[in-house]
C-alpha cells in the first residue's frame, strides 16, 4: 500500500464554517445526541454532535457527526468536521477512515488517497477496505493502473465481491472484456444475488461473442427483476445473434417415479390439523394459472368434482392430465378419454402408514419472480385438489395435507438439513406456528398459505431429509403462544448480527417481537450510530456469522447502483429525473434503515416501508434495510451507490443463521426460541 504522510492539506476550511450549533436550552450530551437519532431526528442529532465536539474535543461526537453528515448527504459538512477531527486526533485509525470516506463523498479523491495510505492495521479486513477505498480514489483521479494494483490485493480477501466488480469496470472501460467477465464472475461466485454484476457479465459476454452464457446471464436478471426495460431490451437484440430455447427453463430429462414414504407416526393419539397449500405460486403469493397439468398417483385414486365421483379407483403410476380446452377444465386419462368439470377437481387416494401416497406434478413452474426460477417434477403427500380459475389464467393447484407432513416439506427448505438438529427443532416449531397463525392468509383463493416466501417454502417429498422430519417428530404438535394464543412467528434468514423490533420494521408493536443482538459480545442498546458503519464493513463474532452450509453473502453483501439503473427502479414508484442524492433520515436502534429520502433532478420521494426501500433502491430486491450508502462521483457528478449491507430479510423474529449458530455452540431449541421470541410459551397445539 502507497504511504505519504501530509496532513497539512486537512486544513482546508476555517472552525467557524464547522456545522451549525444546537439551539436547545439544555447542553448537549452525547446520550440526548444519540435519543435525537435514533428517534428519526438526524439533524437535531447532527448539530448537538457537532456542538459536544466543539466543545468537549470528543473523538466520539467527531465520528458520529462525520457519520450522520454522510447519511445526510451533507460531504462538504462531513469534510469540515473530519479536518477538525484531524487536529485533534491526527493519527487516529478510525478519525483518518472516516476523514477518508468524507473526502471521498466530496469528490476530493487526491486527499481521500493520502488518508487511505496512511492506514495499515494488522486485521486484513480492514486494509481490503482501505485498498477499495484508495482503488476508488484513484479510479475518481483516472490512475486505473493504481487502482487495478489495490483491487486486485483485495480481491483475494473477504471482501473480494466488491473489488472483484470493480476490476470489471476497470477492465471493461479498458474494452478488455476477458479480464472483464473474469472478475464480474468471480464476484457473482461470492454473491449470486448481485443483479447489477449479473448485467455487467452479460455486457462483458457480449463483447466476447459468448451468446449463450451472456442471455443466460441476462435472463437471471430478468427472472428477478421482470420490469427492468434494459435488460428486455438488450435479450431483444441478442436474438438475433443467439437463438434462446423455445423454453428457457429446462424440461426435466428423467421422469420421477413416485418415493416410498410413511405417514408420520401420532404419538398422542390426537389428530393432526389440517392445511391447504397453494403450489407454484408468484412471488406475492397468487395463484400462477396455466393451461395443463400432468399429475401420477402412487396409489389408486377418485376424482371428486362437487360432490360427485367422476373417476373410481383411477390407474396409478402412469400419467393423467387436467386441461382447459376452449374455456372448459377437463381430466383426460392416459388413453385420451375426457371428462369435463367445473370450478375444482380433487384427488384421493387410500393408503397405509407405511406405504403413504403421493401424487407427482409432471414439469412444474417453481420459483416465479426470483433467479432460481426452474422446471421441475414435484412430488407431495396429501391429497391435490385442480382449481380452474379465469382469474388466475388457467388451473393451479391446493394441496390438502395434514399440519407434520406439511413441516417435511417445509423445514428443509427453510433451513439447511446440515444445521445442528437443535436448531432444526427450532425451526420446525416456528414453521408449525407459523402455519396455525397464518391459516386463510390466501382464502381468497382457496387456500391457507403459498409455498414460497411469501409464506413458507414449501418443497413437498422432494425436499425432505432425515434429519429435519426427525426434527419435526421431535417436536410434534409444538408451537409458540403469547396470551395464549399462537404468536406471528416471523423468521429471517440472517438477521446480520442484530434483530429488529416489528415496530422499527413498520410493523405493529408486538411485545414478543423486540430487538436482540446476535453478537456473541455485543448489545445494540448502546451502540453509536457511527458503530452500524463499522459493523457493516468490519464485523465481529456473531451467531450469525456462521457459514457451515450458508453463503457468506447472506452475513455481508454489497450492491453497485448505477444511476441509471436506479433512475429506472425509482421511476416505477415516480419519476424524479436523474437521482442526485439518497438520504437516510431514520434508522432504528438495531441499525435498520426505516425512512429513506432520494432526492431527483425533477422531485423528490420517501420511502418508510421495509419493502418499499429494499424494493426500489435496486435491481430486484436488496437483500434488507441494514444497510450504509456511499455515492460514487465522476466529474462531479453521481455516477453510482454502493450499498454495504448485512443480513437477508427483514430481520424481525427468528434468525435462522443465527440459531444454526446457536446450536452448533450448545444452546437447545428452548434457550434459542425465547432469545429470539421475548415472554413467550412452548405449547402443544392439540390441547388447544
Amino acid at each position: 500500500m502507497r504511504k505519504t504522510f501530509a496532513l497539512t492539506f486537512l486544513i482546508l476550511f476555517p472552525f467557524c464554517a464547522f456545522g451549525a450549533v444546537s439551539t436547545t436550552t439544555a447542553p448537549a450530551t452525547l446520550q440526548s445526541a444519540r435519543e435525537l437519532y435514533f428517534a428519526d431526528k438526524p439533524e437535531d442529532a447532527l448539530n448537538q454532535y457537532i456542538e459536544i465536539s466543539k466543545r468537549d474535543k470528543d473523538k466520539t461526537a467527531f465520528l458520529n457527526a462525520i457519520f450522520i453528515a454522510l447519511e445526510l448527504a451533507k460531504p462538504r459538512l462531513a469534510v469540515d468536521t473530519a479536518a477538525e477531527a484531524l487536529k485533534l486526533f491526527p493519527t487516529d485509525t478510525t478519525v483518518l477512515e472516516f476523514a477518508a470516506r468524507a473526502y471521498l463523498a466530496n469528490g476530493h479523491n487526491i486527499h481521500a488517497e493520502n488518508l487511505f495510505s496512511l492506514l495499515n492495521t494488522s486485521k486484513q479486513e480492514q486494509n481490503e477496505f482501505y485498498q477499495i477505498g484508495m482503488a476508488r480514489a484513484q479510479m475518481g483521479m483516472g490512475e486505473d493502473k493504481l487502482a487495478e494494483t489495490n483491487l486486485l490485493q483485495a480481491s483475494k480477501g473477504t471482501n473480494g465481491t466488491l473489488a472483484n466488480f470493480l476490476l470489471g469496470e476497470l477492465y471493461f472501460k479498458e474494452k478488455d472484456y476477458f479480464f472483464a467477465a473474469k472478475h464480474y464472475k468471480l464476484a457473482l461466485d461470492l454473491d449470486s444475488q448481485f443483479l447489477e454484476a449479473h448485467k455487467k457479465y452479460g455486457d462483458s459476454l457480449v463483447n466476447l461473442k459468448r451468446y449463450k452464457e451472456a442471455w443466460q446471464s441476462y435472463k437471471n436478471v430478468q427472472a428477478a427483476d421482470a420490469q427492468y426495460k434494459e435488460v428486455v431490451k438488450v435479450l431483444k437484440e441478442l436474438s438475433t445473434l443467439y437463438t434462446p430455447p423455445v423454453n428457457n427453463l429446462a424440461i426435466p430429462e428423467k421422469t420421477r417415479s413416485h418415493t416410498s414414504i410413511k405417514s408420520p407416526e401420532n404419538y398422542t393419539g390426537k389428530p393432526f390439523p389440517k392445511i391447504r397449500v397453494g403450489l407454484g405460486a408468484k412471488i406475492n403469493g397468487a395463484p400462477k394459472g396455466v393451461s395443463e397439468i400432468k399429475f401420477s398417483t402412487s396409489h389408486k385414486f377418485n376424482a371428486v368434482s362437487g360432490g360427485k365421483t367422476l373417476v373410481k379407483n383411477g390407474e396409478n403410476k402412469t400419467y393423467w392430465t387436467v386441461k382447459v380446452i376452449k374455456g372448459v377444465p377437463y381430466l383426460i386419462s392416459p388413453k385420451g378419454k375426457q371428462t369435463s368439470f367445473k370450478k375444482s377437481l380433487k384427488i384421493t387416494q387410500e393408503s397405509t402408514p407405511e406405504n403413504a401416497h403421493t401424487i407427482i406434478v409432471k414439469n412444474m413452474l417453481v420459483g416465479h419472480g426470483t433467479t432460481w426460477i426452474s422446471r421441475e417434477d414435484k412430488e407431495y403427500r396429501g391429497e391435490m385438489e385442480f382449481i380452474y380459475s379465469p382469474k388466475a389464467g388457467g388451473i393451479y393447484l391446493v394441496n390438502h395435507v395434514n399440519m407434520e407432513e406439511y413441516l417435511y416439506g417445509v423445514v428443509a427448505s427453510e433451513m439447511p438439513s446440515k444445521f445442528p438438529i437443535e436448531a432444526l427443532k427450532a425451526q420446525a416449531i416456528i414453521a408449525r406456528t407459523y402455519a396455525e397463525k397464518a391459516k386463510g392468509k390466501h382464502k381468497a383463493w382457496g387456500y391457507d398459505l403459498c409455498d414460497t416466501q411469501h409464506c413458507q417454502v414449501y418443497g413437498g417429498v422432494k425436499s425432505e431429509r432425515e434429519r429435519t422430519n426427525s426434527a419435526a417428530e421431535a417436536t410434534q404438535g409444538l408451537i409458540l403462544e403469547y396470551n395464549n394464543k399462537p404468536i406471528e412467528a416471523v423468521f429471517s434468514s440472517n438477521c446480520g448480527g442484530f434483530t429488529q423490533s416489528s415496530k422499527e420494521a413498520g410493523w405493529n408493536d408486538t411485545p414478543y417481537l423486540k430487538p436482540v443482538s446476535d453478537y456473541k459480545n455485543l448489545e445494540h442498546e448502546n451502540f453509536e450510530p457511527y458503530d452500524f458503519s463499522l459493523l457493516l464493513q468490519y464485523p465481529q463474532e456473531a451467531y450469525s456469522k456462521y457459514f457451515n452450509n450458508v453463503s457468506k453473502s447472506n452475513f455481508r453483501w454489497v450492491r453497485y447502483v448505477e444511476e441509471p439503473i436506479l433512475r429506472q427502479v425509482i421511476a416505477r414508484k415516480k419519476d424524479i429525473g436523474k437521482i442526485k442524492e439518497i438520504i437516510i433520515l431514520g434508522r432504528g436502534r438495531s441499525g435498520y434503515v426505516n425512512k429513506v429520502k432520494i432526492i431527483g433532478t425533477h422531485g423528490n420521494l420517501i420511502l418508510t416501508k421495509e419493502n418499499q426501500i429494499k424494493k426500489y433502491l435496486a435491481l430486484g430486491l436488496l437483500r434488507s434495510t441494514y444497510f450504509t450508502i456511499e455515492p460514487v462521483l465522476e466529474n462531479g457528478k453521481t455516477k453510482a451507490f454502493i450499498f454495504y449491507g448485512g443480513g437477508w430479510g427483514h430481520g424481525v423474529g427468528l434468525c435462522q443463521t443465527g440459531a444454526g449458530g446457536r446450536a452448533e455452540s450448545g444452546q437447545d431449541f428452548k434457550e434459542i426460541l425465547t432469545h429470539y421470541y421475548t415472554n413467550v410459551d412452548i405449547k402443544d397445539i392439540r390441547d388447544n
